[in-house]
């Protein structure tokens, strides 16, 4: 039940709204949600390892594009990393302003047009342009979904289907290895066809995720605080009918209310105190996390086809099928690790996936030095790493995105995604470039000891600071700035239409 008085600095709400949502069963509604917002971590994939696959082939006379491939996978790479970090900061300031709605219905038509505009390059200034605007979008995606996800999933299943959404990004490599083969096949597709039908491909699925999306509702929380408790109310009401009448019972009684004073909109200023002065130590756990596992992803990831072709002699056309393998590893880690996070719990779950991954890539660097691994057994150990990687990785994105206010969750996100994927698309490839680029057997090992290193720091300060926010609500995790007290802990029952005083 909910209800509102009038208040001399605006109008103050007792709800059970999140109770509400938190306390559904599972449900078609839900894979809704999962379908039409996640499903976009397919296309981040996508277009990351298409784009190093096909650096070749664009680069050769007759690509239709005057273009070397150094520029391809540095200048244009570095671009892309570039929109997505500012991407991230410009539209997840907007979406804890404007709604989660309107913001991924926006940044996912960026990503669309900019895509499809890439694909009919006709000059290098083009192509970085829009590769840039490319990363833009996507960027936003990260701020606005994460939102939205985390907001909409009930509680007991908030950890695993993070996981699972965000691992998803290794389907989209997967697709992305396997299609750039086919481009590469000059017997199947012209030389300045192939590369731009791998681009438009990307804007098709995106036009098609666009139109799921629009059945997608706004955050009912977000709806609350903003002052659209009416309209959070009908949303609700219409979600709890559904699952009601697929489930064919009644639905279980919602516990706890939370009170709070509407608002428009919270400072900037606001918004960094929260983060780094009355949440420090959960900023020092987002650092870590998304620094150490940028890290140990560039350690393995970047070069990884020049690793192949220099220690292996893999022909370069053949090193997508590799890249294909350990893809599939990374998304099986949060597909089949994910339930443990919601029921052993994040900190052990956290910590334990951290460590392991930084471990076996340690073991994985003695062996390559020991001259023990061929390009089949290397693949397969990094296979076992990246599946606990994977997983850590993926829960990096679940805690920014549960452990602060909600007010701050979308810029919290995208501070923290923006400053992992600086490091790793920027500082990483610098630093790994060098030491992978020797082909000195010491130097590659170098590089996969710092990535190791990095993340098995990250599980010692996961294992101390970590939030046990497993089924949990979000607003228990971290109360909201607007609140003018904690959840309640009474039973409540079904709302009724809000009542204004």
């Amino acid at each position: 039940m909910s209800t509102t008085d009038q208040a001399a600095t605006g109008r103050t709400v007792t709800t059970n709204i999140p109770a509400r949502l938190d306390r559904l069963p599972w449900s078609r509604w839900h894979w809704t949600i999962v379908i039409g917002l996640g499903t976009v971590w397919i296309l981040d994939g996508l277009e990351v390892t298409v784009v190093g696959n096909i650096a070749g082939r664009l680069s050769e006379p007759g690509s239709g594009l005057p273009i070397t491939s150094g520029q391809v996978t540095g200048l244009a790479a570095a671009l892309y990393v570039a929109g997505a970090c500012s991407g991230a900061l410009f539209w997840g300031r907007l979406t804890d302003k404007w709604g989660r709605k309107k913001l991924f219905m926006i940044t996912l038509a960026v990503y669309l047009a900019a895509t499809a505009l890439t694909a009919v390059s006709f000059s290098t200034w083009w192509f970085f342009l829009f590769r840039f605007l490319t990363g833009f979008g996507i960027g936003g995606e990260y701020a606005a979904i994460n939102s939205a996800i985390d907001e909409l999933i009930p509680a007991q299943y908030r950890g695993r289907v993070d996981l699972m959404i965000n691992g998803s990004f290794w389907l989209g490599a997967v697709g992305g290895s396997l299609l750039s083969i086919v481009a590469l096949d000059t017997s199947v597709l012209p030389k300045d066809v192939g590369w731009r039908l791998t681009f438009a491909l990307g804007a098709v699925l995106a036009l098609v995720i666009l139109l799921v999306r629009r059945h997608v509702p706004e955050s009912p929380r977000w709806l609350l605080i903003h002052g659209r408790d009416e309209e959070a109310e009908r949303i609700v009401t219409s979600i709890e009918e559904r699952v009601a009448a697929e489930k064919g019972e009644r639905l279980a009684e919602p516990e706890g209310e939370i009170t709070i004073h509407q608002r428009r909109s919270v400072s900037f200023m606001e918004i960094a105190r929260t983060v780094f002065s009355d949440y420090r130590r959960r900023a020092v756990l987002g650092f870590s996390l998304f620094i150490g596992q940028a890290f140990l992803y560039n350690a393995i990831t970047f070069g990884f086809g020049a690793i192949l072709t220099k220690f292996y002699d893999v022909p370069t056309g053949s090193t997508g099928y590799y890249f294909a393998v350990i893809a599939i590893g990374n998304f099986m880690g949060p597909l089949l690790l994910g339930k443990l996070f919601d029921t052993v719990g994040r900190r052990v779950m956290i910590s334990s996936t951290y460590l392991l991954s930084g471990l076996l890539l340690f073991g994985t660097a003695w062996l390559f030095e020991q001259g023990s691994l061929s390009a089949g057994t290397l693949t397969a150990c990094w296979c076992a790493v990246l599946f606990f990687a994977s997983a850590g990785a993926s829960s990096a994105y679940l805690t920014v995105s549960e452990i602060f206010p909600m007010e701050t969750r979308a810029m919290s996100i995208a501070f923290f995604y923006a400053l992992g994927t600086a490091a790793g698309g920027i500082s990483g490839p610098m630093l790994f470039a060098d030491l992978t680029g020797t082909g000195k057997v010491a130097d590659t090992v170098l590089a996969f000891q710092i990535g190791a290193t990095l993340m098995c720091l990250a599980g010692l300060v996961a294992a101390v600071l970590a939030v046990r926010a497993e089924r949990r609500s979000l607003e228990d995790v971290a109360r909201p700035l607007t609140a003018a007290v904690g959840p309640g802990s009474g039973t409540s029952s079904q709302a009724a239409p809000i009542r204004a005083a």
